[in-house]
């Protein structure tokens, strides 16, 4: 990655106590690590990364900084008939039921030599108010039973920039560890926000510079 998009940049892996729940447990952004220096999420975006875990499942998160508007972020996130524009480990979307609004179905293609062939997925959430969009996984071949991400993005308080947050609840695959499962869904998620960070950042510049 280019040094000049590393300066504006922050991804950090939310870890901590939630990998090791074995009892069901609220865990909330603010319990699981202390967030990187310069990023602060506000309280009512926190709420939406509250998993209720079941003994055999973990959860993380990965927090994202971007050097891009909120509306320039969000016009790519929120397109669930687009994954793929910016998840680079997806081959192929189609919405297979609904118009993209909540309660639609997509079905995904993953590329070769991932643990899975295709997911069927459901929009939960799209608020366009609040920026936040989450999906459920609820069939297909593969290992990431009970699947629900919750994507968020607010304004950072330093000018132009975005914090976007992604968690996600997982059945733990049986054989795997909680750690092992964290940690392989914690580097697709990293990746695909460093994608759209690069994306998002792009854009913004083009813009700009259009609009000079």
């Amino acid at each position: 990655m280019p040094s000049s998009l590393q300066l504006h940049r922050t991804t950090a892996t939310i870890g901590g106590s939630c990998h090791h729940q074995r009892q069901p447990h609220p865990a909330t952004l603010t319990d699981l690590f202390p967030l990187p220096t310069g990023v602060s999420v506000p309280d009512m975006v926190s709420a939406y990364h509250i998993h209720n875990l079941g003994p055999n499942q973990c959860c993380s998160a990965v927090v994202q900084s971007i050097n891009a508007p909120v509306e320039t972020v969000w016009s790519v996130v929120r397109r669930f008939d687009n994954p793929q524009a910016y998840k680079h480990f997806l081959k192929s979307c189609h919405v297979i039921v609904g118009d993209g609004n909540v309660g639609s179905l997509r079905e995904v293609h993953v590329i070769s030599g991932l643990p899975a062939a295709f997911s069927t997925e459901r929009l939960e959430i799209l608020d366009d108010e609040h920026h936040v969009l989450s999906f459920s996984v609820v069939g297909g071949v593969h290992r990431l039973n009970n699947y629900r991400s919750v994507t968020t993005l607010h304004a950072s308080n330093k000018g132009n920039e975005t914090v976007v947050v992604e968690s996600f609840v997982v059945d733990i695959p049986p054989g795997n560890t909680r750690e092992d499962t964290c940690s392989f869904v914690d580097t697709i998620v990293r990746c695909n926000l460093q994608s759209l960070a690069q994306m998002a950042e792009n854009m913004a510049t083009k813009k700009t510079s259009s609009s000079l």
